[in-house]
């Protein structure tokens, strides 16, 4: 895949958003919505792989949105970006399921490293970022990872879509 025609994402977990696990709220559909025009808008830039970390959350919405984008599409493809073997491991079984779905959905899986360490996460965001030119995020101003991801992005110049949530 070539990063001029690759997107990567970053956003919150269920627990940095509004609604947390409520995906019916209607700031959750709606939310969805922009992120599913942020990805047809990105292909339409010439956006073709599409790079996702595969957390709880946000990064759900942007895999389920590009899968329905590939549907009509069939020149897109994503690339599940794991950080590490367990990634998963302590999640509910529900969120387990859901992942290991998505995973067997995409086109391409990439695990960072095999073991956990407490830096996995960031090398994991790191590679989404060294591997595409552009950034969608679901973002709204909270410390942490996806605040992290964009600021390492802007320094990288990718261009980026920031979604509120």
């Amino acid at each position: 895949m070539r990063r001029e025609n690759s997107c990567c994402f970053t956003g919150h977990r269920p627990e940095k958003l509004p609604w947390r696990e409520d995906e019916r709220d209607p700031r959750c559909l709606d939310l969805k919505d922009r992120l599913a025009a942020a990805v047809e808008g990105a292909y339409g830039k010439g956006m073709r792989h599409f790079l996702c970390g595969m957390a709880r959350g946000a990064d759900f919405y942007f895999c389920e949105a590009v899968l329905d984008l590939r549907e009509r599409y069939p020149d897109v493809t994503i690339e599940a970006v794991l950080p590490c073997e367990t990634q998963a491991a302590r999640w509910t079984e529900r969120d387990r399921d859901r992942y290991f779905a998505l995973v067997a959905a995409c086109d391409l899986e990439t695990m960072v490293q095999r073991k956990y360490d407490r830096n996995c996460m960031l090398r994991r965001d790191r590679y989404l970022v060294d591997h595409a030119s552009h950034l969608i995020a679901v973002y709204d101003g909270l410390l942490g990872g996806t605040m992290y991801t964009i600021s390492y992005a802007m320094k990288q110049g990718l261009s980026l879509k920031i979604l509120n949530t």
